[in-house]
């Protein structure tokens, strides 16, 4: 039938199932995928859009999207479509540059390791933006432009965790490249 609003019987009540309230904390929030592209959120028993999905996770809500007839988890796959949408959009936060060098890593003996990296470098930003969105709250105008014109050793402080991190996460992958690299020569009778 098209046009339909709603799910069929046999659907609704494995929607109904599902049902959580994304705001308490409980179980995931389901999002069900249709064939025809429609996202049909259960906890609110309606059709919402890409957009709301990225309110989804703007607001750090805990949610899943799988497919209407499967059950397979597409929720990778919708995240990557809010990304390329953001991508396309007027803003974009990765250069060419960077998009070319990780196509590269896929395939590559690396890409696990990248994948961790990222993550956890991401991870170490969004916790000092965190900081930083905590202490701002009790900034005045006035101590927002007197922070703005001398550099706060606190900031400083932060940035600096930030970088150890990195580092170290660096230092860990370079570590475990060089153990791979052992591993293969001595696989083939080399040493190094």
């Amino acid at each position: 039938m098209r046009g339909r609003t709603m799910p069929r019987d046999e659907e609704w009540t494995a929607v109904t199932s599902n049902k959580t309230n994304g705001a308490s904390g409980g179980a995931q929030r389901v999002i069900k995928k249709y064939p025809n592209r429609r996202l049909y959120d259960t906890d609110t028993s309606s059709y919402i859009t890409l957009t709301e999905v990225k309110q989804l996770v703007m607001d750090n809500q805990s949610f899943v999207v799988r497919d209407a007839k499967t059950g397979e988890d597409l929720t990778r796959s919708i995240l990557l479509q809010i990304i390329l949408e953001e991508e396309a959009g007027g803003a974009p936060m990765f250069t060419e540059a960077v998009l070319a060098n990780l196509i590269r890593f896929y395939g590559n003996a690396m890409q696990g390791f990248m994948g961790s990296y990222l993550e956890k470098n991401v991870q170490a930003f969004t916790d000092l933006q965190t900081k930083l969105a905590e202490q701002s709250k009790t900034i005045t105008p006035e101590m927002w432009t007197q922070f703005m014109n001398v550099q706060n050793p606190l900031v400083q402080g932060m940035m600096g965790s930030y970088g150890e991190q990195s580092k170290a996460l660096m230092e860990k992958m370079q570590e475990q490249m060089q153990k791979n690299a052992e591993q293969m020569f001595g696989a083939f009778g080399l040493k190094r």
